[in-house]
């Protein structure tokens, strides 16, 4: 929870060094920690450990948590960690662009011009189908968990709905909205996550043992 959090702040924060030609409605996160970004490693450092705290939290939370109700969980488990969120953020210091779109001379065909770009552009859209699917799977195991049917709907709405801001992330991005939609879908991800950790947190809370009755005995 606290590593979706630190993902969010990262890349807001991040925008306030990034000088004049660099617009958050129209570029991307990751120009932000391209090859010539300013103050890059920042973002390379802090995505890198939240995508490695996803992938534990799918693997030793997740997982064990919803294991009963059988290969949903799994198969929703261990696409969480392999979604953009996990894998996808944990290889970031291999996905880095060649350059930023608010450099002079750049252009998209030049990102991706080496193999972090290249890398960037293709684990991205995977990454972001596979966290949908995950939403998919983990709803079917949260159905079949006892205490946890309430949240097999807005499970599948949150896999709906990152389907839906991808549709429209690409549909605006030549409008120059590309970035103002690639930061909604990434702050609806870590939100989704935070609410599912957090979630799994207060379900895990150690009961405090009963105290057994006592009874009086009158001789």
């Amino acid at each position: 929870m606290v590593a979706q959090i630190a993902f969010v702040l990262s890349w807001l924060i991040a925008g306030l060094w990034q000088g004049a030609r660099y617009s958050v409605l129209s570029h991307s996160i990751s120009d932000m920690y391209a090859v010539t970004a300013p103050g890059c490693m920042f973002l390379v450092v802090v995505i890198t450990l939240c995508g490695l705290a996803t992938v534990l939290f799918a693997a030793l939370s997740v997982g064990p948590t919803f294991r009963r109700a059988g290969w949903p969980a799994a198969v929703g488990s261990v696409r969480l960690g392999l979604s953009i969120c996990g894998l996808g953020d944990l290889l970031t210091p291999f996905e880095r662009l060649a350059c930023r779109i608010a450099d002079s001379g750049c252009s998209p065909a030049a990102q991706v011009a080496n193999t972090g770009g290249m890398l960037d552009a293709l684990l991205s859209t995977v990454g972001i189908l596979v966290f949908a699917a995950a939403a998919f799977f983990l709803a079917q195991a949260l159905k079949r968990t006892p205490g946890w049917q309430d949240w097999a709907w807005p499970a599948r709405w949150v896999g709906l709905a990152f389907i839906l801001i991808l549709v429209a992330d690409l549909a605006t991005s030549s409008l120059g909205f590309g970035g103002l939609m690639e930061r909604v879908l990434a702050a609806f991800g870590a939100a989704a996550i935070g609410a599912l950790a957090w979630r799994i947190s207060t379900r895990s809370e150690p009961q405090r043992p009963a105290v057994p009755e006592t009874r009086s005995v009158i001789s």
